[in-house]
C-alpha cells in the first residue's frame, strides 16, 4: 500500500520517525516529508540518508497553518510527535497539553483539510488508567483519533484515523537501558526505581514491523495493540551484567507519575478487543463498523478475545535474560 505514496512523518527526526523513515524508503514511494522543529537534527538527518525522496520542513505540531501546508497532496500521515519525558512533563503539564492534545487535534484538521488516505498516530502504555500527565494527554490523543472518523463524511472525506499503541521501544532515546549503560561506562551506580518494576519491551524493528502492518489493516477508528513481552527491571540488569561486568547500583524509588506496573489494554477495554492480523484490536462501539453483525464480515479471520482477562507487564510473559542480552545488543540498529 505504499507504493507511489506521499508520506509526512510529524516528529520525523526523532528515533521513531528516523527508523520508520529508514524502513518506508525500502518500499517505491514517492515523497516523505520530514516534519520537525529540530533544525540541526534535520541536518544532520538529510546528510545520514541522502535520499531524493526526502523533503525536510521545519515546522511545531502547535501550528496548525503550517500542518495544513505539509500535508498538501499527501497520502499517509504518521503522528509520532509529543513530548515524552514524564517527570518533565509533570513539571511542565500545560506544555504537553499543547503538545499532546492541540498538537494532535491539529494533525487531525490538517487531514480533514486535505483529505489524507490515512492517518496513524502513535500512542503508549501509560495511555491506559493514566497516572501521570503524559500518559492523560497520549490517551486524549488517541480519543481524538479514533473518534474523528465521526466527524466526516467518508463520501467527502475519506480519511481513516488509527491508533497504535504499545510498550517501551529497546533503546530510545530517553528509556531506561541506554541510560544505564551511559552510567556504566561513565563508571556511575545505575540508578533503579524498584526492583519489583516490570515493562512491555519491543525492538524497533518489531515496532516498525507493528506500526505498518497496523496502517495496512486498519479501517478507521481502531486502537492496535501488539502482542508483547515484558522485562523485569533486575533482569535488565543481570543481563547488563553479563555485558559490561560488574558495577554498582542504587535503588531510588519510584519516580513522580510512574507506575510500578504498566498495563497495554484495560479491564474494560478487553470485551471490546479482538485478535486480527497477529495483533490484538480494539474497537471504538460508538462507531457502526464494529456492531457485531457487521465486523466478521469486514475484517477476515478476526477472532473475539476469549483467554485474555489482563494484560499487564506483571503478568506478561517474561523476556529471559538471554533474549534481553541479544536485544539489547541490537538495540542501536534498525537494519531489519
Amino acid at each position: 500500500m505504499f507504493d507511489g505514496k506521499k508520506i509526512l512523518i510529524t516528529g520525523g527526526t526523532g528515533s521513531l520517525g528516523r527508523a520508520l523513515t529508514q524502513r518506508l524508503l525500502e518500499f517505491n514511494i514517492d515523497t516523505i516529508r520530514i516534519f520537525s522543529r529540530n533544525e540541526s537534527q534535520q541536518i544532520e538527518m538529510e546528510s545520514k540518508f541522502n535520499d531524493e525522496r526526502l523533503r525536510f520542513l521545519l515546522g511545531d505540531i502547535r501550528d496548525r497553518e503550517r500542518l495544513i501546508r505539509a500535508t498538501e497532496d499527501i497520502d499517509i500521515v504518521f503522528h509520532t510527535a509529543a513530548l515524552k519525558h514524564v517527570p518533565k512533563i509533570e513539571y511542565n503539564p500545560f506544555e504537553a497539553i499543547n503538545t499532546n492534545v492541540i498538537g494532535s487535534q491539529n494533525v487531525l484538521d490538517a487531514c480533514l483539510k486535505n483529505n489524507v488516505e490515512k492517518a496513524v498516530c502513535i500512542g503508549t502504555d501509560k495511555s491506559v488508567s493514566p497516572l501521570n500527565t503524559y500518559g492523560a494527554t497520549k490517551l486524549l490523543m488517541e480519543k481524538l483519533f479514533v473518534t474523528a472518523n465521526n466527524y466526516q463524511d467518508p463520501k467527502i472525506h475519506p480519511t481513516k484515523y488509527v491508533a497504535v499503541r504499545y510498550g517501551n521501544v529497546m533503546g530510545s532515546s530517553g528509556s531506561v537501558i541506554p541510560k544505564f549503560i551511559e552510567q556504566i561506562k561513565n563508571h556511575q551506580k545505575i540508578t533503579i526505581t524498584d526492583p519489583e518494576m516490570t515493562r512491555f519491551s519491543i525492538t524497533m524493528c518489531e515496532a516498525l514491523d507493528f506500526i505498518l502492518n497496523a496502517t495496512k489493516s486498519g479501517l478507521g477508528s481502531e486502537i492496535f495493540v501488539p502482542k508483547m513481552r515484558a522485562y523485569n527491571i533486575m533482569d535488565v540488569k543481570d543481563a547488563l551484567h553479563e555485558l559490561y561486568g560488574n558495577f554498582d547500583e542504587e535503588i531510588i524509588g519510584i519516580r513522580l507519575g510512574e507506575k510500578l506496573h504498566e498495563v497495554l489494554i484495560g479491564d474494560d477495554e478487553i470485551r471490546h478487543t479482538w485478535e486480527y492480523n497477529d495483533m490484538y484490536m480494539i474497537t471504538n462501539p460508538l462507531y457502526p463498523l464494529f456492531h457485531a453483525n457487521k465486523i466478521n464480515e469486514i475484517y477476515p479471520n478476526i477472532k473475539k478475545i476469549e483467554n485474555l482477562k489482563n494484560y499487564s507487564s506483571d503478568i506478561a510473559e517474561r523476556i529471559s535474560k538471554n533474549d534481553l542480552i541479544t536485544m539489547i545488543k541490537n538495540s542501536e540498529s534498525v537494519d531489519c
